[in-house]
């Protein structure tokens, strides 16, 4: 299978430039780094609050914009905490899963 574009060529493209991340611009980012940061638990949180304010994104339940928003709160409301086992990361998932979706509600987009 094909995916129709051409392969990234490094020595054609010469030089690499990069900047540091605008994270006002792009605040899901920061949150990412502030989650990996942190380590433990936080990583898991942060990843289930994406994937439902991803999903009620996707659904038109959600503005784009509001998706980092969701994250946060739900990171600022859980507690976190290292991991010991896999049904913590199990909890930690379910708990932000639940989170996001009871703030979701709230804010969500009216057609």
């Amino acid at each position: 299978m094909t995916s129709g574009v051409q392969s990234l060529d490094l020595i054609k493209v010469g030089t690499l430039r990069f900047e540091a991340p605008d994270l006002k611009r792009f605040p899901a980012l920061g949150l990412a780094q502030e989650a990996a940061r942190a380590g433990g638990l936080r990583p898991a949180t942060l990843n289930a609050a994406n994937e439902v304010a991803v999903a009620a994104f996707l659904e038109g339940r959600l503005n784009f914009a509001q998706i980092p928003a969701v994250i946060d709160s739900v990171m600022t409301i859980t507690s976190g905490g290292e991991i010991s086992n896999l049904d913590d990361v199990l909890a930690a998932d379910a708990e932000a899963r639940e989170r996001a979706s009871s703030l979701i509600r709230p804010v969500a987009v009216h057609a």
